[in-house]
């Protein structure tokens, strides 16, 4: 006390107030004492919002996503199920040979989807869904979350690689978006590869179709020109009506630099009429990404997640409200979304190594993976 007293003395305080800024000092410094842990004790558990948090951001990660919906165990064979997860490695170590070696976010984004595009069990490109037409209409978009730059394509029917088309719509155009005819023509003219739309034909995919048009009483179009000759027995296989019924498939990235980026890509859904276009390509509703906040890939129906920008939404929770990203990934999925009715699912990523997915279907094709960590492969919902 006779400390103080000279200390208060020394600092030339009003005699008349020494005793209240005496009994100020003291109130403060037995706070501070009590808040203090003592030597050795444990620290205070972590809040919710904190855990997940990384305590030093990893030097890349990526997190997959192969669409969404009524998938379980008894919608497919042994054989399938290793099939799928087989592709998925694929993909994931794709992008992560490109990571580790200091390649950026976008390269690895777009390596992952082109072999997920060219895999016909994934609903995108080679495995692209059957529109009403007859014709595989296949959309996609991609994203860089330094520059917030976009590029999008949607109703292409020749270009082998849509992701690849929508980074050339980001990168050598003026435009974010460009649709249809117009969207192969450009691809053409910047070489990127053509093909013909017997291509992107599976019978597996068209047997899928034919049983949806015959259920809504609408005409069963043309075989397509150029594709085989029917199967002479049924296929020994075919999926559940709903299980790619949210097909997609997309990939956000971090880099070494610290940059993020997201793409999607997508068949649709099957039989779809009118040209129909989904969220996958509309950046802000199934594709977002900035180093501000995260990167997203979406899988659902698509109308739902227009009408919440889910991706965008998401991003916006981290950005301006602090949420953590796992945390602001399911208020949108589990609360917003499944309030509406709306059906499916995304992954996301942050700038900082945070790393989320959440669904509301009963499976999710998905996959993550960190610097210094293992691959983590799932489908169903009760994997972890």
């Amino acid at each position: 006390m006779r400390e103080e007293s000279d200390t208060l003395r020394a600092m030339n305080f009003p005699v008349c107030l020494r005793p209240l800024t005496l009994a100020v000092l003291l109130c403060v410094s037995a706070s501070a004492q009590s808040a203090a842990p003592a030597h050795g004790s444990a620290p205070a558990p972590a809040s919710k919002a904190s855990l997940g948090q990384p305590v030093q951001r990893p030097k890349w990660a990526i997190v997959l996503h192969g669409g969404a919906g009524v998938i379980d165990r008894n919608s497919m064979t042994p054989e399938v199920e290793a099939g799928y997860r087989a592709g998925i490695n694929e993909a994931l170590a794709a992008a992560e040979k490109i990571l580790d070696r200091g390649g950026s976010a976008l390269d690895a984004v777009e390596a992952a989807i082109q072999l997920l595009e060219d895999n016909p069990l994934f609903n995108a490109g080679r495995g692209a869904v059957f529109a009403a037409d007859g014709t595989n209409q296949l959309d996609a978009a991609i994203m860089d979350g330094k520059t917030l730059r976009a590029g999008a394509v949607a109703d292409v029917q020749r270009t082998r690689h849509p992701i690849s088309l929508a980074r050339a719509v980001m990168e050598r155009s003026p435009s974010v978006m460009l649709i249809g005819p117009g969207a192969d023509a450009f691809a053409a003219s910047v070489h990127l590869e053509q093909v013909p739309p017997s291509f992107f034909f599976t019978e597996r995919r068209w047997q899928a179709l034919i049983r949806d048009l015959e259920k809504q009483g609408l005409p069963i179009p043309a075989r397509p020109a150029g594709v085989p000759p029917p199967p002479a027995k049924p296929l020994s296989w075919m999926e559940a009506p709903d299980a790619h019924k949210f097909g997609t498939v997309g990939v956000v990235a971090l880099d070494l630099h610290g940059n993020i980026a997201a793409g999607t890509s997508t068949g649709g859904t099957t039989a779809k009429r009118w040209n129909r276009v989904g969220d996958s390509p509309l950046i802000g509703a199934g594709t977002y990404a900035s180093n501000d906040s995260c990167a997203v890939s979406a899988t659902g129906t698509g109308e739902y997640f227009i009408r919440l920008t889910v991706a965008r939404t998401i991003c916006a929770l981290v950005q301006y409200k602090g949420m953590g990203l796992q945390a602001a990934a399911d208020e949108v999925i589990q609360r917003q979304l499944t309030a509406l009715h709306g059906d499916g699912g995304i992954i996301a990523l942050t700038a900082d190594g945070q790393l989320a997915w959440s669904f509301n279907t009963p499976g999710m094709f998905r996959a993550k993976w960190q610097e210094g960590g293992k691959p983590q492969i799932a489908i169903y919902r009760d994997e972890p």
